[in-house]
């Protein structure tokens, strides 16, 4: 009991003195990699264009992400058409929060965003980081 006591008095200690414990590295590199990956994304108005795109991924992303930022429509549909497949992977639907919309992608593919809002006349704002 004397060496737990001993260990909280001096944690409070170094509390009381300002001092603090770093985040574990990988919390810190995780939430690096998102700060970076969602930093780098672009901001698309549905009903501009057919199809968001073409667009090649990067490194700041494992993944292809979607949400939305403004607008009037409740929520929207995306999939990722990637140049060499024609076709998309499979419809989701984006919200508010970010949203995976195709997961380990390599570096270099080249890709577009077909898109779709809730209720046609419907206007929304996205962001997509890749």
């Amino acid at each position: 009991m004397t060496g737990r006591f001993a260990r909280a008095s001096l944690v409070a200690l170094l509390v009381a003195l300002g001092f603090t414990v770093p985040a574990p590295a990988s919390a810190v590199t995780a939430r690096a990699a998102a700060t970076s990956c969602y930093g780098g994304a672009v901001t698309v108005h549905y009903g501009e264009v057919r199809d968001f795109g073409p667009y090649v991924t990067t490194s700041r992303c494992t993944d292809i992400n979607m949400r939305m930022t403004g607008g009037d429509a409740e929520f929207g549909w995306a999939c990722v058409q990637f140049a060499r497949a024609g076709a998309c992977n499979y419809w989701t639907k984006i919200g508010r929060s970010w949203t995976t919309i195709a997961t380990d992608v390599l570096n270099g593919t080249r890709f577009t965003v077909p898109n779709g809002v809730d209720l046609e006349g419907s206007s929304a704002t996205f962001q997509i980081a890749f």
